[in-house]
Order: structure tokens, then sequence, then C-alpha cells
């Protein structure tokens, strides 16, 4: 089972109408920052380890 454009569009539809769009705003960006998290939390240690000294030059 696919979901279509026409699906997708319906779902977007509905979550404005009953969470209106500054909510919806705020866990579009609390999602972002978690798959943002998620991801350095996943990656190898030598890739950690190199991102680190790269926010520490800055």
């Amino acid at each position: 089972m696919r979901i279509g454009t026409t699906e997708i569009l319906l779902i977007v539809v509905l979550a404005l109408v009953l969470f209106g769009g500054n909510k919806l705003a705020g866990v579009g960006k609390a999602l972002g920052k978690s798959i943002r998290e998620f991801k350095e939390e996943v990656k190898p240690e030598d890739e950690k380890t190199s991102s680190e000294k790269n926010e520490e030059e800055a």
C-alpha cells in the first residue's frame, strides 16, 4: 500500500486545521532538531571526534 500525493496533501491539510500553523511549525522544528541529534549520535566515533574539533575551532 503506497501513499500518494493526494493522501499526503489531505494529511497536511487536516494537520493544519487541527493544530494551526504556529503549532505545526513548532512541531516541524522540533522534529528536525530530533533528527539532527539522532544523526549525530549514530555517526561513527572517528567522525564524531573530527566534527567536535571543527566546532572547537569555530
